[in-house]
């Protein structure tokens, strides 16, 4: 993939290699993380059972620690990912841009951590759970908004866009690299800015960017407070 400096990005091209960069660090740093939680996780609810049959502990003294752990080390992935990333495409050098692009990737690495340890409190084994995340991951990549673009979603589809946790990602990504820019490029052999460009085509808006970093830090925080609820409920364990 040629990724462009921010001097360098005057058509619709660039912009679609540069969604295309976030969109696969969207899904594979994701679905990697989600996926690697999965095997651990199930791993260790055998032993909050025992512990929990034995008195030892209440379940949500084990979900409040299996959350709160995680937190350090997506932290330091989303830094490591930040410091790589931020300089080799080359966007804007803001502290408010900066902070916004790692803001974003911290939520999504940490709503699809919560999303495999859901899997596996909600399925009986890790078979189940792959089962149940590849269905996931499906709608993911589809309802992203890269795929297919909000504007040409149809409607009785566009329910399951906003439904759909990545599209809230990639819209704050965009959106705050570049739903501000004024300045103008060729789309399709027109004359356009790049604000207006990704409105139209997006259906980013830059006014509604806090909604969106809203709505993206109640993913984890729903992820994990559903983990921590069907842990303590769910039991598969037979005698």
């Amino acid at each position: 993939m040629i990724f462009l400096r921010v001097s360098d990005r005057h058509n619709q091209q660039s912009l679609f290699n540069v969604l295309g960069s976030m969109y696969t660090a969207v899904m594979t740093c994701g679905i990697n993380n989600s996926s690697s939680a999965i095997p651990y996780v199930s791993m260790e609810r055998t032993v909050l059972h025992r512990e929990r049959f034995s008195g030892m502990y209440a379940s949500w003294a084990y979900a409040l620690a299996q959350v709160t752990i995680e937190f350090p080390y997506i932290f330091a992935q989303s830094l490591a990912f930040l410091c790589i990333t931020y300089p080799m495409i080359g966007y804007y050098w803001s502290a408010y841009k900066v902070f916004c692009y790692f803001y974003t990737f911290l939520c999504t690495l940490l709503y699809f951590t919560y999303l495999g340890m859901l899997f596996v409190a909600v399925t009986p084994s890790i078979p189940e759970a792959a089962i149940l995340e590849s269905a996931f991951y499906t709608m993911f990549n589809l309802f992203a908004g890269f795929l297919i673009p909000k504007p040409k979603i149809p409607n009785w589809w566009i329910w399951l866009y906003y439904l759909t946790p990545t599209s809230w990602s990639l819209n704050a990504m965009l959106t705050s690299q570049y739903g501000d820019v004024k300045t103008n490029i060729l789309v399709f052999g027109e004359a356009k800015s790049v604000e207006a460009f990704i409105k139209d085509y997006f259906g980013y808006h830059h006014d509604l960017l806090p909604l969106t970093f809203g709505i993206l830090t109640l993913y984890p925080i729903l992820l994990a407070s559903l983990f921590a609820l069907c842990i303590s409920k769910l039991n598969f364990q037979k005698r």
